[in-house]
């Protein structure tokens, strides 16, 4: 019997606040939009009803946009900055200003799976709510039609102080309106964490928009952060794929056509950001015009969500097998190093099982099984030596940041096996 996937169930029952799930006490005590979709598949292997919850929870916090907000503040807590206060959205459930990598759909399609036919009326609920936010995507943040999404937010990234964003985030000014207290490094070492100047140009930009009354046109106007995000647009890609996919086992066929015609743009689009002489694809800075250049994670992520030719999807592993050399847990968010790379702050370097997760999917579905495989030992052999952290210090697989974490719960339950269990 493996007593960790006991363990990671444990955790997702300790951190439920009543249909809900935090990411881990104190540290982020609200429900977020990311880790509750990795958090329902998760769920969906031995409680199909909480995986639902979950997810419908989730969308008590969308708004008339169609936008899911990257935190919904169902109860109140002292406990984290910027609380619902700061945001001032003035919505009905308090709700940041914000969204975050929509991983909704690709968990509502692995649900509704497990779930099968007799589940059919939670499904259709939380199809329209995703299939609201996609259009939000496609309308909000790519208003000239490129196919490629842009963040108005590192925070909307998941990937908050990536070294992606150390040119773009620097235009931005370290005013702010709202004074800046930094709860976070109260519960979690400072050499873990953002440094103070990127939350001042956070909360900076959380000031703009507040300013904008989060209306997306003003918003995309006074941005002074904007990114067509690689990342982010092939989750939403591979979500299209998984929406489209339920359009057409719901019968919605008008719904299906103008999914598959935003998938059929952003395959198109992302496949125009491939670099060969990086061997990554790259994200733009749409107010410079230029390359995001950085490396991390997001280069790699497209494997997820395109079908790659042979040559392109080779050079993305050998590239990877190059980042991971050496390392005691891969894959690193950060090429090991470059002069950003920080191996256990935040996401600067560390591994995280919910980008490996998307990795190993990715792997699988471009003929790498191999590759996959190796990628998941490693994030097993982490969690189960750790203990189940928000992060891992890929050179000495030390356990970071949050403890008892929902998300990494969540990953090992799939990863150990992905399979039903009572």
């Amino acid at each position: 019997m493996n007593t960790h996937i006991d363990q990671a169930k444990r955790i997702l029952a300790q951190n439920d606040r009543g249909g809900y799930t935090v990411p881990t006490d104190r540290l982020y005590p609200f429900q977020w939009n990311w880790d509750s979709a990795f958090v329902a598949m998760g769920f969906a292997l031995y409680d199909v009803d909480r995986a639902y919850r979950e997810l419908e929870r989730l969308v008590e916090g969308q708004w008339a946009d169609g936008m899911i907000p990257h935190i919904v503040f169902h109860a109140p807590s002292e406990t984290y900055f910027p609380g619902s206060d700061v945001w001032r959205t003035h919505h009905t459930i308090p709700t940041s200003g914000i969204t975050q990598p929509p991983v909704f759909a690709i968990a509502l399609r692995k649900l509704h799976e497990v779930a099968g036919k007799e589940d059919e009326t939670r499904t259709l609920p939380l199809y329209e709510a995703a299939l609201k936010w996609h259009r939000w995507w496609y309308s909000a943040r790519d208003p000239e039609g490129t196919g490629l999404v842009a963040l108005l937010h590192p925070w909307e990234s998941g990937s908050d102080n990536s070294p992606a964003w150390d040119i773009a985030l620097a235009r931005v000014p370290v005013t702010t309106d709202t004074p800046v207290v930094r709860k976070d490094i109260g519960h979690v070492d400072a050499d873990m964490r953002p440094r103070d100047e990127d939350y001042r140009r956070f909360i900076h930009l959380v000031d703009t928009y507040a300013a904008c009354g989060w209306d997306p046109a003003k918003q995309w106007e006074k941005a002074s952060f904007k990114v067509a995000e690689i990342q982010t647009t092939a989750i939403l890609l591979k979500a299209g794929e998984d929406l489209e996919q339920l359009a057409r086992l719901f019968g919605r066929t008008e719904d299906a056509i103008e999914i598959a015609a935003f998938n059929d743009r952003s395959r198109k689009a992302i496949m125009a950001q491939w670099r060969p002489e990086l061997a990554r694809f790259v994200s733009r800075d749409l107010i410079s015009g230029k390359d995001v250049e950085a490396a991390t994670q997001a280069g790699f992520i497209p494997l997820l969500s395109l079908d790659l030719d042979k040559q392109v999807a080779n050079a993305l592993v050998s590239e990877m097998k190059a980042w991971s050399k050496g390392l005691k847990v891969a894959f690193p968010t950060t090429k090991p190093g470059i002069a950003s790379w920080e191996p256990k702050r935040y996401w600067r370097g560390p591994a995280w099982a919910i980008i490996n997760w998307l990795l190993i999917d990715g792997l699988r579905r471009n003929g790498h099984a191999d590759a996959a495989e190796e990628l998941r030992k490693s994030t097993i052999a982490a969690i189960e030596t750790e203990g189940f952290a928000e992060y891992f210090n890929p050179v000495t697989g030390e356990g970071c940041g949050g403890l008892g974490f929902s998300w990494t719960a969540a990953a090992y339950l799939w990863l150990e096996g992905g399979t039903v269990r009572a």
